[in-house]
């Protein structure tokens, strides 16, 4: 990995507006650009149509398109004109009118070098559930010139084991485009955790504003240290915040420390202590109310 500026933009997305949403996040990808110098920007979770689609998802599969496709080539005309790596997250048509993946796009100046489908739809937003989401099912890392890039979106990051997965894939940094409507506390939480555990770098953006379902966004975009410290945090309004990723950067035991870091948490896993994990079972809590998760 080099060294280089990262930055997590956020901003209102205007619901089922391909092209108002497309036109923001340009001019504000420019504005970033000029003012970072920034090597990777991370825009919010499902951005081209805000998170909730007006409709169905015959109606949400009507106003994206596939992957490639003219959402992702706008991309990769970004990327060349600002000489960046852009994580793109929007919902991506798939073959059959019924089938949307919500989906992020890792697109830069050589062209789109790799897509991520969001695991772990959120339940409301689960096709099976009632809502518009197909899950995927692959972890993504690509690798470009500035370094090992992985995926995850939004409710994915409340998953230690996909981001353990991802960064055992290689990822130096991990973004995760989001469209976060529940707690401050759970969103940097879940943030600062999953970079602590996997010693990655972690770009996390939110939207901003209303969703077409009525909820408010709050922003609050951060970006964090593999030690778990913040070195960026965005307030509920319109902007960016940019923070520079070091090469070399668990040395220490926090940024600008003395004391020297001698732990690798993914080195020092007992292998032997995770019989079972991948078993299926449910909290001992009960929720409210119980929305099943069910594979294709």
């Amino acid at each position: 990995m080099k060294n280089f500026v990262s930055a997590a933009i956020q901003f209102e997305a205007e619901p089922m507006n391909v092209k108002v949403n497309l036109q923001k996040a340009y001019h504000l990808i420019g504005n970033c650009k000029r003012e970072t110098g920034a090597s990777l920007v991370v825009l919010p979770e499902s951005f081209t149509t805000g998170f909730t689609p007006i409709g169905n998802a015959e109606s949400l599969w009507e106003v994206v398109d596939s992957i490639p496709g003219s959402l992702t080539d706008e991309a990769v005309r970004w990327a060349h004109e600002f000489d960046t790596y852009i994580c793109f997250p929007t919902y991506e048509r798939g073959k059959e009118r019924a089938v949307i993946y919500n989906s992020a796009a890792i697109v830069g100046p050589e062209g789109m070098i790799g897509v991520y489908r969001k695991t772990h739809p959120f339940p409301t937003e689960r096709l099976s559930a009632g809502g518009w989401t197909t899950p995927g099912s692959d972890p993504l890392v690509v690798s470009a010139s500035i370094g090992k890039i992985g995926v995850v979106i939004c409710y994915d990051g409340d998953f230690p084991e996909l981001a353990r997965v991802t960064a055992l894939k290689g990822a130096e940094v991990i973004c995760r485009p989001s469209a976060f409507l529940r707690t401050f506390d759970q969103w940097e939480l879940t943030n600062r955790a999953r970079a602590y555990d996997n010693h990655v770098y972690w770009i996390a953006s939110n939207l901003v504003g209303k969703d077409s379902s009525g909820s408010n966004f709050f922003g609050s975009s951060m970006i964090v240290h593999p030690s778990g410290m913040k070195l960026a945090q965005a307030s509920g309004c319109e902007e960016f915040v940019s923070a520079m990723l070091e090469a070399d950067p668990i040395r220490k035991i926090t940024p600008g420390a003395s004391r020297d870091q001698i732990f690798d948490h993914i080195e020092d896993r007992n292998l032997d202590s995770y019989k079972g994990i991948l078993s299926e079972g449910k909290s001992a809590f009960q929720p409210s109310k119980r929305i099943p998760y069910r594979r294709r």
